[in-house]
């Protein structure tokens, strides 16, 4: 998603410099115009806004506050958009380091997948000063057509968060849907061209059902970062005194895919979990 995340950027016209730890991997990007550095603080000493998408939460931690990393290497008043889905708590600690410092600071994780980012079509979901938000708006726009201010900082990722609940239910019920069908002997095919139209339909049904049959479980969005993202809620709704049970039962599910070596598998691949 990030390599498309820069090619949207460089089409919009913004000049783009890029680190990423493994440079063979970003090579073609480079060759498109990005300007590759050799360590963070090289990448973000002179940029006037800096973007992060990376993997899990301890990446979010390192590259923020670990030594000579964004936080002690940025110019003053940059500003400063993560848009990994993280922890909302993690989102709030940056937003309180960076702006003592004196930076503009969003959680501004996406949603959309890799269809989303190469088409910049992504929904963007926004947390931090709303004036920072508005300032960096023409960004978002290169990347995203659904871009929504949520409140003050780490309610963006709060919003992810629900996202990827409503999403872990839906994905569920494709895959126990398309189970049932198969054993009862429909034709699966016929069967999603029927109900896609009704109150069955989802987005869901449309982006993967297809690929389902198909055997199709490329990654969009990794079963492992699902997982993560299932994590932190679950650990957040039980910090609020509230029990969701379908999103605790999705998150079993997927977790003993992730352990049998599945996690590098596409969300959709919880089909795998039914065909067992």
């Amino acid at each position: 998603m990030g390599k498309s995340m820069v090619r949207n950027l460089m089409k919009a016209g913004f000049e783009v410099a890029i680190y990423a730890r493994t440079k063979s991997k970003v090579e073609d990007v480079v060759g498109e115009g990005a300007v590759f550095h050799n360590s963070i603080r090289d990448c973000v000493s002179g940029s006037d806004v800096i973007i992060t998408i990376v993997g899990f939460p301890k990446d979010v931690e390192d590259v923020y506050f670990a030594e000579n990393n964004i936080l002690a290497s940025a110019k003053p008043g940059a500003y400063i958009i993560d848009m990994t889905s993280s922890s909302p708590d993690l989102a709030k600690k940056i937003y309180e380091a960076g702006k003592a410092k004196g930076f503009h600071v969003l959680d501004a994780p996406v949603t959309g997948g890799d269809v989303g980012a190469r088409n910049a079509t992504l929904s963007i979901l926004v947390g931090g000063d709303k004036a920072d938000f508005d300032a960096c708006m023409p960004i978002f726009e290169a990347m995203g057509k659904n871009i929504n201010y949520q409140g003050s900082a780490g309610c963006g990722q709060h919003a992810k968060l629900a996202n990827q609940i409503m999403i872990a239910g839906t994905m569920a019920g494709v895959c126990e849907a398309l189970t049932y069908a198969k054993v009862k002997g429909l034709d699966l095919e016929v069967f999603i061209n029927s109900i896609s139209a009704g109150a069955a339909g989802n987005k869901s049904l449309d982006l993967y059902g297809p690929r389902i049959l198909k055997g199709d479980f490329a990654p969009g969005f990794f079963i492992k970062h699902f997982v993560k993202d299932m994590t932190i809620a679950v650990e957040e709704s039980k910090n609020s005194g509230i029990t969701l049970e379908i999103l605790q039962q999705v998150l079993s599910n997927y977790k003993e895919l992730a352990d049998s070596g599945s996690g590098e598998l596409g969300t959709q691949g919880l089909m795998k979990y039914y065909n067992k």
